[in-house]
């Protein structure tokens, strides 16, 4: 359920839509150590071009060989499988680890309403599942839930789809700067709220979408979901505990305020005063961001880009600052 993959879907609609022939492949299965997971997609325009990747790079130079020497043929059944890596020496051919192996899907993309549907949905923010009969070519589209997974049993192939993970960040100045362009280049949808009209001069040159209102109207507003990371920068309580009171209360899988340690304990004594449960209060983070012994903004916006990446895939942040050493 990776956005990437959203990429993918995005230029073979305007290929197509182009009058360009596509073909469409997809990880189904790997076996031992293999590159790209299961739903990993790349797609093939008829003139060689391609985008999104399947392998670390020599996979993706054989399916363009398979397009120019003809293996790939235009009038061909719709789906097909291919398989890498079988035996040790196209293993070693192929870039795959020792014993790795890869099956894909080689999808024919003759009828791309289904592409159009599914970009439609993801954009309004729901989770879909894609269903593809190998025998047909035929696509299902249908509701999933973020605990479905990838699954193929040989005849069909099911595949997740879900919108692009957000960040909002209340507060516009510098180092909300730095946060946005590097989120931009992970993907991610950036969105900035800041009522203060002195610091929204040369956002129109950033890849962000400003939200109106104030912060706590901007937390409903979006309609903040579990792929949504609500960063408050501001420094400014008024406006950041503001925020923070709405969004601590709602799905978002990551919520911090920029301060130091005294700080932030000031701010979580406050927000215990102004109502806010302690199971709540325990999701915030702050300080934000890894130990990285930042200092300069950029630094800053690297470990808490870092923080944020780590728990939208699962894993557990270490220890921000080390522990101070005990005297013997």
């Amino acid at each position: 359920m990776d956005s990437v993959d959203l990429n993918v879907l995005r230029s073979v609609l305007d290929w197509r839509r182009a009058g360009h022939r596509v073909v469409l492949y997809s990880v189904v299965q790997t076996w031992g150590s293999a590159p790209r997971p299961p739903g990993a997609m790349l797609a093939l325009r008829g003139d060689g071009v391609v985008i999104g990747s399947v392998s670390g790079g020599c996979i993706e130079d054989d399916l363009i060989a398979r397009l120019q020497d003809g293996r790939l043929a235009a009038d061909g059944p719709p789906v097909q499988l291919v398989t890498y890596g079988v035996t040790r020496d196209e293993a070693a051919r192929f870039g795959l680890p020792c014993g790795g192996t890869l099956r894909l899907t080689e999808e024919r993309v003759d009828r791309w309403d289904w592409v159009a549907e599914l970009l439609a949905r993801c954009e309004a923010h729901e989770i879909v599942a894609r269903e593809l009969d190998l025998a047909t070519g035929a696509v299902n589209l249908s509701v999933a839930s973020k605990t479905d997974v990838v699954s193929f049993d040989g005849e069909r192939l099911r595949a997740i789809y879900g919108p692009r993970w957000r960040l909002l960040l209340i507060g516009a100045g510098q180092l909300s700067r730095y946060v946005a362009e590097m989120a931009r280049l992970m993907d991610f949808e950036v969105l900035i709220c800041d009522p203060r009209e002195e610091f929204v001069y040369g956002w129109e040159e950033q890849h962000g979408r400003f939200v109106p209102g104030m912060p706590d109207e901007a937390v409903l507003n979006i309609q903040t979901d579990e792929r949504t990371a609500i960063v408050c920068l501001t420094h400014d309580p008024r406006l950041d505990d503001m925020a923070l009171l709405t969004a601590l209360n709602s799905t978002a899988f990551y919520i911090g305020a920029l301060g130091s340690r005294v700080n932030s304990q000031k701010r979580r004594e406050n927000l215990a005063a102004l109502g806010l449960s302690a199971e709540a209060i325990a999701r915030l983070h702050g300080p934000i961001g890894l130990h990285i012994g930042s200092h300069t903004p950029s630094e800053i916006a690297l470990s808490l880009l870092a923080e944020i990446v780590a728990i939208k895939n699962g894993v557990a942040p270490v220890q921000k600052k080390p522990l101070p050493v005990a005297a013997e």
